[in-house]
């Protein structure tokens, strides 16, 4: 793979990310400049990500009939347009509608980096170059959720925006065609999931993102309602998340190439096991924020040792996969997000031990689901 390509590649991960985290931590701030309560607000959460989800279905595919550059220019710079929107929403209802048209457009981008890396690196180093890149999407996200604390959070929306077209114009001079790729629009999905092993790691991912995000998402209301933390020091608390989560990736990669990815995959869950439930207890903010470093570590080690299982799948797959993979982290994600806000109406604590508990049985499935794998 060029090095400008994967360049490029990394910067539409970055824009994508730069404000996904953000918006979690800036539920609060929302809400008060419009007057409503954080539940109802939260829900600019869940309205991003279940479309992406579902439109992240689409893209894999798509590129076999599409030159996967001008599904790129063009979600891109609809994405870009979404965002200005919500820098500019007057009511929150214009927001929620620019945060599903962000989920919609911005779906393309995981896809067809996953794919570009199954098929231009070879297997042996495919971990690393699968952590570099979502490594730089923790980069964007962290400096995006430094930045809520200390801006209004319409810039958290206007930043994007700007060099999203910045970056549309680099794309359409410098990133190479792939009109040799596009050989037919296929949809493998039904055969697709009657192989044993893409159906098993399907059915894990289902599942851990459901619970990574049934906590992640709620943090900030946590840390605002049940402890009353300022909006700097929420912000500050859900960015050591990414900061951990930067080396999580690139590292977790490395460990998949050479620890194997399910021995990766594992260590990932014992951590976020570990910092969840003693997230149940009201510890001192010190405590806290060592948490959230070993919440972000074992979330990102977890991620890159499934993301590079999932170039070891059959490459007749290889599109499917790529597009399932955001398509269902996305869609059970957006159900974490609604079954937190169910368990956290009774209390924390509980939606904590429900999420804690459930990571212990993953933990516990691992053979079922991945001892096929590497």
């Amino acid at each position: 793979m060029k090095k400008s390509t994967f360049i490029i590649l990394c910067l539409e991960g970055a824009l994508l990310s730069f404000n996904v985290a953000a918006v979690a931590a800036l539920v609060p701030s929302i809400a008060r400049d419009f007057a409503l309560s954080q539940l109802f607000a939260g829900r600019i959460i869940w309205l991003y990500m279940l479309p992406y989800g579902i439109a992240a279905l689409v893209y894999g595919p798509l590129v076999r009939l599409i030159d996967a550059k001008k599904v790129e220019l063009t979600c891109l710079s609809l994405f870009s347009l979404a965002n200005l929107l919500a820098a500019l929403a007057q009511n929150i209802n214009s927001l929620f509608f620019a945060r599903f048209m962000m989920g919609l457009f911005g779906a393309s981008v995981i896809p067809l980096g996953i794919i570009l890396i199954a098929r231009h690196v070879e297997d042996k180093s495919r971990g690393k170059f699968v952590g570099i890149f979502f490594g730089a999407t923790f980069i964007a996200s962290l400096l995006g959720l430094a930045l809520s604390g200390i801006v209004h959070w319409r810039l958290i929306f206007f930043i994007p925006a700007v060099l999203g077209f910045v970056l549309c114009v680099i794309i359409y001079f410098y990133l190479p065609s792939f009109k040799k790729d596009a050989v037919g629009f296929k949809i493998n999905y039904l055969r697709a999931f009657k192989n044993r092993d893409f159906f098993l790691v399907f059915t894990y991912i289902f599942f851990i993102s459901l619970i990574y995000h049934g906590v992640q998402q709620w943090l900030a209301v946590y840390f605002s309602s049940d402890l009353g933390f300022s909006q700097f020091l929420i912000s500050s608390l859900i960015t050591l998340t990414s900061l951990s989560g930067v080396f999580g990736e690139t590292f977790g990669g490395i460990l998949a190439d050479t620890l194997g990815r399910v021995k990766t995959i594992n260590l990932g869950i014992l951590m976020m096991a570990l910092s969840i439930f003693c997230l149940a207890f009201k510890l001192p903010v010190l405590f806290i924020a060592l948490l959230m470093i070993i919440w972000g570590l074992g979330w990102t080690f977890n991620h890159a040792g499934l993301s590079t299982m999932l170039t070891d799948l059959p490459g007749d797959f290889l599109h499917e996969a790529a597009s399932l993979n955001s398509g269902i982290r996305f869609v059970s994600g957006g159900l974490g997000v609604a079954i937190g806000g169910v368990l956290i109406q009774k209390s924390f604590v509980l939606s904590f031990v429900c999420f804690g508990f459930s990571l212990v049985v993953l933990l516990l499935l691992d053979r079922k689901l991945l001892i096929a794998k590497v």
